[in-house]
């Protein structure tokens, strides 16, 4: 089986955990007042999509440690999917994201269900805050739940601790520097704790100290995760801008209406000319950014180097990644998974 086939079958049982758990989620909803069923919807809408790439890093971190294949360790990798979709609606809901997957977010589906509310907006954003409050909930609990044995999880409980932490930490770094002058270290801090560590490091030392993996081999995981982590935040910076949104689902101008501190746009602000600085300042930040708009920070972009740059950066954390890996102990299978994941989550489209 080749390594796309192995993980199209492991991402299609993290999907049949996901919807078994969601499901159960949405009847007991159903249970208490039959009003609910648009937030249960919301619950599915936030948890049907997705790449799984997480799951699988916390699956070949158990693997890696010579463990064999467990559903019970699947249902636990299912989990910091949980933990994503969470992040994703509270993260939609500060940029004030308007699709996710071509799709409307949660915040904006909510609002129909809201038409005769005093107040449909603010009651929308709210019902979707309180979505990733239950998804990030139902992590915990599927973690919990997951058949794995109590003193496996006592091992992971910390490390749990520390994602939570550092996501929430990324979070409100990238609220503080939003706006602020450009400073490409300080964008990399940004995604180093939004996404890099929750997306790649944390799982994959969740994976391994469930599996009773030795402190060498986890330091491993971590050198591993962190480049690589940043890897797939800055691709997803550039594909937010550059790439087609039939293929990401996402709006090329909600970075630029956002004024994020992506990595992109500090080197872009950082080499761009007194001019093209007062077309950009004029962009960030602004509604309804029209495609033309758009087109000339693309445009800037490539001028200053900035998409050079940023590619560049992608290229030396996978390297770095792919040679962490060549030198960790882990199991041959492990090792074949790891480096296909690696080349996935840097070099994808969409």
């Amino acid at each position: 089986m080749s390594e796309r086939e192995e993980h199209a079958l492991l991402k299609k049982r993290v999907d049949q955990v996901l919807s078994g758990s969601v499901t159960a989620e949405a009847q007991a909803l159903a249970d208490i007042d039959a009003n609910l069923a648009p937030v249960a919807e919301q619950l599915h809408a936030a948890t049907g999509h997705g790449k799984r790439l997480r799951a699988a890093f916390c699956y070949w971190g158990w693997r890696g440690a010579g463990q064999p294949d467990s559903d019970a360790l699947v249902r636990a990798a299912g989990a910091i999917e949980l933990v994503h979709a969470a992040a994703a609606v509270h993260d939609d809901l500060i940029d004030h994201s308007r699709t996710r997957h071509g799709r409307p977010t949660g915040h904006i589906a909510l609002r129909e269900v809201l038409t005769d509310h005093a107040r449909p907006k603010a009651g929308a954003r709210a019902l979707a805050m309180l979505v990733g409050d239950l998804l990030m909930s139902m992590a915990g609990q599927l973690f919990t739940d997951s058949g794995l044995p109590g003193a496996f999880l006592s091992r992971a409980r910390p490390l749990w601790a520390v994602l939570a932490r550092e996501l929430v930490a990324g979070e409100c770094l990238e609220i503080l520097r939003t706006g602020a002058a450009p400073d490409p270290d300080a964008s990399v801090k940004v995604i180093r704790y939004k996404t890099a560590k929750y997306t790649v490091e944390h799982p994959l030392q969740i994976g391994g100290v469930l599996a009773g993996a030795p402190r060498r081999l986890l330091e491993s995981y971590s050198d591993f995760g962190v480049p690589l982590g940043e890897a797939f935040q800055l691709r997803d910076d550039l594909l937010g801008l550059f790439g087609d949104p039939e293929q990401t689902g996402k709006d090329p101008a909600d970075d630029l209406a956002g004024n994020r501190p992506t990595a992109l746009m500090a080197h872009t602000l950082s080499s761009a000319t007194k001019a093209e600085r007062g077309e950009l300042r004029h962009l960030l930040g602004q509604a309804n950014i029209s495609e033309q708009q758009v087109e000339r920070a693309r445009e800037i972009a490539h001028r200053t180097g900035a998409v050079a740059r940023v590619e560049g950066m992608i290229t030396a954390r996978l390297r770095e990644a792919h040679d962490v890996l060549a030198d960790a102990d882990v199991t041959a299978d492990a090792r074949r998974a790891l480096e296909s994941l690696a080349t996935v989550s840097a070099t994808r489209t969409h």
